[in-house]
């Protein structure tokens, strides 16, 4: 057994009392991490709660809980894969408070798209899509996500989700191979066979 310190002694009672646990990072650090990691974190929690108001409260929630986490990160990469985990652990809690899925609202105005053939049928497109992604399983939506509009490697995907990064990729093969199903079906149901 070793020795406590009294700055632990200290540490483990301001939890205890609720006060605030320090930092383990500085203002001008945590800013510049900040600005490299919000907007990107931010689209990943539109895309995987649908509504942009929710986004926004969890981005807090999520940056919150890292700096109150107390967790020592040995490098930038593990504590950007530690806030993407927190994040994907604060939708998992929020469905299952909530029986039923708020509607999907993606940023963008596409009523407000010129009247030219080619951006309604780039609307339209969009709107499968996005119809697509939303009917499948959360996981699958967010290794999706994470893997082709963020560009997450499958080891950072697995770290994210919770799975080895061996399964990542028979998990994204079956992601693909739904989304296409959906999107094919949307497709049909609208008479067009160029959803590619």
């Amino acid at each position: 057994m070793r020795d406590v310190t009294v700055s632990e002694i200290e540490g483990l009672a301001s939890i205890a009392d609720g006060r605030d646990v320090a930092f383990q990072i500085d203002e001008d650090e945590f800013r510049a991490f900040y600005e490299r990691t919000a907007r990107p974190l931010w689209a990943y929690l539109v895309r995987m709660t649908g509504s942009a108001s929710q986004a926004d409260d969890l981005l807090q929630e999520s940056y919150y809980r890292l700096l109150r986490g107390g967790a020592s990160f040995e490098s930038d990469a593990h504590r950007r894969h530690y806030l993407f985990r927190v994040a994907t652990n604060l939708v998992r809690d929020g469905r299952r408070r909530s029986l039923t899925r708020p509607e999907c609202a993606i940023p963008g105005d596409v009523d407000q798209l010129p009247g030219d053939g080619a951006a309604a049928a780039r609307a339209e497109h969009q709107a499968d899509v996005r119809g697509a992604l939303d009917r499948l399983k959360p996981r699958d939506r967010a290794a999706l996500w994470l893997a082709y509009a963020q560009g997450a490697s499958h080891r950072e995907i697995g770290a994210v989700l919770g799975l080895k990064a061996g399964s990542v990729k028979p998990l994204l093969f079956r992601a693909r191979q739904r989304l296409s199903a959906l999107l094919g079906s949307a497709a049909r149901k609208g008479g067009r066979h160029d959803v590619r």
